[in-house]
């Protein structure tokens, strides 16, 4: 099998992988909507276990001077808050929208539809580096993704639900942001060289955006329940995002 068939088929099953919200249609959108504090708090796990036990070891590595990649980890978060502050803007292009539905959250929808995108971005492009290095190592880092990708995608589909995007609009965003990995696989294949220009600055970025959307948007959306039900079910599945995190560590 060709290097170029491989690539795009394991970033087309990763892809997919973006419909695991498909299960939840059958629940009703109100169960769903009901579902969604959890799912954010799932979410707000697997981001910052994502950022943190596998993201930031994979952009410091070995590094001697960690300035550089600190810096463009932290131009991530500043990136991430200039797109949402002109978002909210009053002549942003969602600020009719926003105020048309009070309880909807678009910008929070699109900033995590940007975010994902990137980090799809990135892995198609891994996948397509290591199917260069050879089929094995091809094979073992799409199943990597595969597994990293669950979890995650869960999550966007519960952000996206709980920003006011109706469930089969989520499932729809969700896959076209994983379709972003097509993108980075076929931008490597192209280039035919390892992955190591695009993932330094890209990687960091995403890293970067992924604190700021846990930090700044998911978690103050949690403080609103302040029961002690509330507590305990978020405190719950944000530990259970960051244990799944740290398993598929197992598998990398």
């Amino acid at each position: 099998m060709s290097v170029w068939i491989a690539t795009l088929l394991s970033v087309a099953a990763v892809s997919l992988v973006s419909l695991v919200g498909l299960f939840s249609l059958s629940l009703g959108e109100r169960r769903i909507q009901r579902l969604s504090a959890a799912l954010v708090s799932f979410a707000v796990g697997a981001l910052l276990g994502d950022t943190f036990l596998h993201l930031v070891p994979d952009i410091f590595g070995s590094r001697v001077r960690p300035l550089a990649p600190s810096l463009l980890i932290l131009s991530g978060v500043l990136l991430f808050f200039v797109l949402e502050k002109l978002l909210r803007h009053r002549h942003g292009p969602l600020h009719r929208q926003h105020h048309q539905d009070h309880d909807g959250l678009p910008e929070l929808a699109v900033i995590n539809v940007v975010g994902d995108a990137i980090h799809n971005f990135i892995d198609g492009a891994l996948i397509g580096a290591s199917y260069l290095a050879g089929p094995a190592l091809g094979l073992s880092t799409t199943v990597a993704v595969l597994f990293h990708e669950i979890p995650q995608e869960l999550g966007d589909f519960g952000v996206l639900v709980h920003s006011g995007v109706s469930v089969r609009k989520a499932l729809w965003l969700n896959l076209a942001s994983a379709s972003a990995a097509i993108l980075g696989s076929v931008a490597t294949l192209l280039a035919s060289t390892e992955t190591g220009a695009v993932t330094d600055v890209l990687l960091p970025i995403t890293a970067g955006g992924f604190v700021y959307i846990a930090a700044a948007d998911l978690i103050p959306e949690l403080q609103h329940d302040r029961s002690l039900r509330g507590l305990f079910v978020q405190a719950g599945f944000i530990a259970l995002g960051i244990t799944v995190m740290a398993l598929l560590t197992l598998v990398e």
